[in-house]
């Protein structure tokens, strides 16, 4: 065991030797670097799944041991200042390695066929595994400058990862986004690191945590200096995790490719905050008011999340608030106190959530084959429905996915929702209540992406959505025989132009027949990727996805049903300990909590009915609403919950109306930034601008005008006779007398 933890550090160095070796590779050999470009790939792959099986067998020895290993050397020794250079294995650091890595590995493989189309292949790889070694950086580091160095990395990183595609101006300006809103946050979270340096003098989290308990406990600290410190060490963590009212970079960071949203949005960048509040946890735990303030700010998220994905019209955009919903579920239990719980929470929604967005990238990459769906409209739920029998495997994934973050058991979320949602009601019944509620929500915007993304007929951009006509055209699945099938492009072109005569322009009228793309892998050599933009296949209906991404859903779905069982206790006879409260016990012992023993099932249920209650009363309330919309597409607008109202608006109209508007304007918050923040910026930079060019330029230049002028007068008047410059040089002196003279009058 003792070797095993000796060799921890190597962690983070092992997937960073890709992005070194792919821009080696690049600088020095450019065409077989590109030519061997899956070669790259498959390292990738390799070396993340071996730091995930070292991570195993680290939560493994956590778990049989319950110990807590650390190893530091000096770096930098001054007479006044010393600091050391380590990293930390506990049962946070392995709980996040596991999930860092399970995830990166199955994304990685995801990423292969997805995005094996697009030319910037070998960037996107050495993108992904400076991530991974950055998120696994910061996991095991020691103190809380380790910490912020890696945590600049993953800024950076995701940066680079939400504008991969940065050609589109929208991709560009949502990753300035992110990096402006996360700098901001990054700017309170070092003003806290030095404060607390300043009053405790070290940066070590072991000696951080025992010299503060001290000062407390001995009444020798400053409290609101120590509690601004805190404050501001958790607004770093805020706008890593998209906290309120840091949060409004996470729905434009969808702009990036699918699967960087399952990586970023389930189980590394977003729970880089998660983790901060989580490891520091300890020195927040005995102020009081900042943990009110961390529960306060994740009740706000949970809500503010929830009620936001209502009307959205993207399908990614729609999870990314739902990740900020559930993200605020568990900033509230660390408020609350409840380790465990939220611990528990971050991995069952880590796997759901990650399912979710790769399932919905599924759907998009097919959809983007259908013709006339760019970019933009394959994510546009309006836009979708049917896909059932088109894509039954993802469909299948998408409903696991969804009934997990809705808390239906036994899938994984039910277990750690349930707890959240019982010990906000034992902190306080106004948050119990306003979780409660934004539960229900939860599985009815949820089951709204579902409904209107595969139930229903599917209808393509260019149908006339009035119409109940439907095109005889088979759709072909990927997973099973029929890939080698003809399509005559003619029919299909002459079909389209009798449905629409606008925005045609683009297909030719050639008769040519073309075969349905079948994987990229099945057409290339091994590790030899063959140039196939211009054999870009267009389809009327779309087709379910290449077997590598059915296989990572099919896995995650595995993980969505049983990951769960690493918090239900099995025990009932003896302590009625699980899983996860063996795992976590030496960071409960530090934080001098008591676990309480679940092994009362009848109890247990009892307090299970009404989460499970809430979850089914959204999705029945859901099927009300969304039934008769998805099974005729005759009023688009009803998709949105809203629709056309007609010029008699009644008062339920009306609220409906006022719930669109707030949910699908993102609460105006993004607009009142726009003209508090951007406008008032470009206002003051505008007055700045004027008062440095026309009032401190202005003297500048206007003393040099005068001088000359002044001088220019002045040498005609010298005449070189005594008597006019006494003349002169009296009136001066009288207007100067007579001026001096009226101010001490009248002031």
């Amino acid at each position: 065991m003792e070797h095993t933890y000796q060799y921890a550090w190597i962690i983070p160095f092992v997937p960073l030797s890709i992005p070194v070796l792919i821009g080696a590779g690049l600088l020095l050999f450019p065409r077989a670097t590109k030519n061997l470009r899956r070669m790259w790939a498959f390292q990738s792959v390799l070396l993340l799944s071996i730091v995930m099986i070292l991570s195993i067998d680290l939560s493994i020895q956590e778990i049989n041991n319950s110990s807590i290993y650390q190893y530091i050397w000096s770096w930098i020794i001054n007479n006044d200042f010393s600091f050391e250079f380590g990293y930390l294995i506990d049962p946070l650091t392995s709980i996040m390695l596991v999930l860092i890595t399970s995830v990166g590995v199955l994304v990685l493989i995801y990423s292969d066929n997805y995005l094996s189309h697009d030319q910037g292949y070998l960037r996107f790889f050495a993108y992904m595994s400076f991530f991974s070694a950055s998120m696994l950086g910061l996991v095991i580091s020691s103190n809380l400058i380790e910490i912020y160095i890696f945590w600049e990395l993953v800024g950076m990183c995701s940066y680079l990862l939400i504008g991969f595609w940065f050609t589109r101006p929208v991709a560009a300006n949502a990753c300035q986004k992110a990096f402006i809103t996360n700098r901001i946050g990054d700017f309170g979270f070092l003003l806290g690191i030095l404060g607390f340096y300043w009053t405790i003098g070290s940066f070590e989290f072991r000696d951080l945590f025992e010299i503060f308990n001290n000062l407390i406990y001995d009444n020798e600290i400053k409290v609101l200096f120590v509690i601004l410190c805190a404050i501001l060490l958790f607004i770093g963590a805020a706008a890593k995790s998209a906290q309120f009212p840091l949060h409004v970079w996470l729905p434009d960071a969808m702009e990036g490719p699918t699967p960087i949203s399952a990586l970023i949005h389930a189980a590394t960048m977003v729970a880089a905050g998660i983790f901060l509040v989580a490891r520091l946890l300890p020195l927040f735990i005995v102020i009081p008011y900042v943990m009110n303030f961390i529960s306060f700010i994740g009740i706000i998220t949970v809500f503010l999340g929830a009620t936001l994905a209502i009307a959205q019209k993207d399908i990614k955009r729609g999870l990314a608030y739902s990740t900020m919903s559930q993200l605020g579920y568990i900033i509230l239990a660390l408020g609350m106190g409840s380790y465990r719980t939220a611990l528990f929470h971050l991995i069952t929604h880590a796997y759901s959530k990650a399912l979710l967005f790769l399932a919905s990238g599924s759907v998009i990459h097919s959809m983007e084959t259908v013709v006339g769906y760019s970019p933009e409209k394959s994510q546009n739920l309006v836009l979708m429905g049917g896909l059932t029998k088109h894509l039954p495997i993802t469909k299948i994934s998408f409903l696991f996915g969804t009934f997990s973050l809705c808390g239906i058991p036994p899938l994984a979320c039910f277990w750690s929702k349930d707890e959240i949602l019982n010990d906000s009601w034992l902190y306080s019944p106004i948050f119990g209540i306003i979780a409660w509620l934004t539960a229900g929500l939860t599985s009815f915007y949820m089951f709204r992406i579902y409904l209107l993304t595969f139930e229903g007929h599917f209808n393509t951009y260019f149908q006339n959505y009035s119409s109940r006509k439907r095109i005889p055209f088979d759709s072909i699945s990927l997973w099973g025989k029929g890939c080698s099938k003809l399509i005559n492009k003619s029919v299909v072109l002459g079909t389209l132009l009798r449905m629409s005569s606008n925005n045609m322009s683009s297909f030719s009228s050639k008769k040519k027949k073309t075969y349905q793309d079948e994987n990229v892998r099945k057409m290339t050599r091994p590790f030899i990727t063959v140039n196939h933009f211009n054999n870009k296949k267009i389809f009327l209906y779309p087709y379910e996805s290449d077997n590598i991404i059915l296989f990572c859903l099919l896995l995650l779905i595995f993980f969505a049903l049983f990951v769960g069982v690493i918090g239900i206790p099995f025990n009932q006879a003896g302590t009625g300990l699980d899983i996860l409260s063996k795992w976590l016990m030496p960071s409960i012992n530090l934080l001098h909590q008591n676990l309480k023993n679940s092994s009362d099932w009848a109890e247990f249920w009892q307090d299970a009915i009404f989460s499970v209650s809430i979850a089914y009363f959204g999705i029945f309330f859901a099927l009300f609403i969304y039934k008769p919309v998805y099974s005729s597409f005759q009023n688009l607008e009803l998709i949105n919950l809203i629709g056309k109202l007609d010029s008699k608006r009644t008062l339920c109209d009306k609220i409906r109306n006022l719930i669109y508007n707030w949910s699908y304007n993102r609460a105006y918050i993004d607009a009142f930034y726009t003209t508090t923040l951007t406008g008032g910026t470009r206002e003051l930079s505008e007055v700045t601008h004027f008062f440095d060019r026309r009032i401190i330029d202005g003297i500048t230049n206007g003393m040099g005008v005068m001088s000359f002028f002044i001088g220019e007068g002045i040498k005609y008047l010298g005449g070189g006779r005594i008597s006019s410059y006494l003349f002169f040089y009296s009136s001066y002196v009288s207007i100067f007398l007579f001026m001096f003279y009226l101010f001490f009058i009248f002031f």
